[in-house]
């Protein structure tokens, strides 16, 4: 079941990109500035336009990527510059922005919850305020609960639930709604490497039709579940392509376990490698 509107066909842009034809894209940001606290400007002078398909934005702790994260889900307010979410200003009134929170699916790094519910419970919960259809909620959170691999555990209380376990609880609620955006910080923190392979498939399967932005500092999830590349260090983007185009990146010379490795390191130590080549 799905409560998005059907998109009529797709275009092609450079890399692995894919623009709805709905919206020219399902991000597009301008110059975007936004401040973490009262002083700091964590993100800043930010251009970048998504698409379908599973964006993994990697970067250094402190680089602003949960600020980042965080404006998207229209938490924080830019400060600077232009946000457009799904063809809509993300700084929009109150009605218009009500609306356009219905449209996306946000887990934050750390996500409050209430410990008597049962994951079934806070999912519904969840639905509820996302303002799903009363007479759709039950098979919505079932499939959702069902996606995350959770259907054995849905009746049990969250206090009662491992860490990963509670993770997966806060993925369900993310994709209850079926967004068109979906905005996950850190998602496998805490699960385990069969927890983390059943992840990335479902990513692989959601970014088909939606946008999936992924923030992570794990290589390793970019490397097998997303199909674009952000590349993000001091609120500001050095590279965006293909995670093969990342790994061209890296040298010999540049230490990695790997060659997404490698090229990560590469360009954070010299960004302007392929600036204007991407």
């Amino acid at each position: 079941m799905t409560y998005r509107k059907e998109h009529h066909g797709m275009s092609a842009v450079s890399g692995a990109d894919l623009a709805p034809t709905r919206h020219a894209w399902a991000v597009l940001a301008s110059g975007l500035k936004v401040r973490a606290g009262r002083t700091r400007m964590a993100v800043d002078g930010l251009d970048l336009s998504l698409g379908t398909g599973v964006h993994g934005l990697l970067g250094p702790n402190g680089a602003g990527k949960t600020t980042l994260i965080r404006a998207l889900a229209t938490v924080l307010r830019p400060s600077g510059g232009t946000l457009e979410l799904l063809g809509e200003p993300a700084a929009g009134g109150r009605g218009d922005q009500r609306a356009l929170r219905r449209r996306i699916g946000y887990l934050p790094q750390e996500f409050g919850y209430y410990k008597r519910f049962t994951a079934r419970e806070f999912v519904e919960y969840m639905a509820w305020l996302k303002e799903v259809p009363k007479a759709d909620v039950p098979a919505a959170v079932q499939r959702a609960i069902e996606r995350v691999g959770l259907a054995d555990r849905a009746d049990e209380r969250m206090k009662a639930l491992s860490g990963g376990m509670v993770r997966r609880v806060g993925i369900a609620q993310a994709i209850v709604n079926d967004p068109e955006i979906l905005l996950l910080d850190e998602p496998t923190v805490g699960l385990d490497p069969a927890q983390r392979l059943r992840f990335r498939e479902l990513l692989q399967q959601l970014g088909t039709d939606t946008c999936v932005v992924v923030s992570t500092h794990l290589v390793e999830d970019v490397a097998a579940a997303c199909t674009n590349v952000v590349l993000f260090a001091e609120g500001r983007l050095v590279f965006q392509g293909t995670p093969d185009r990342l790994a061209a990146a890296g040298g010999p010379e540049h230490v990695g376990d790997s060659p997404l490795e490698r090229g990560y390191s590469a360009l954070l130590l010299d960004p302007g490698r392929t600036r204007g080549n991407w």
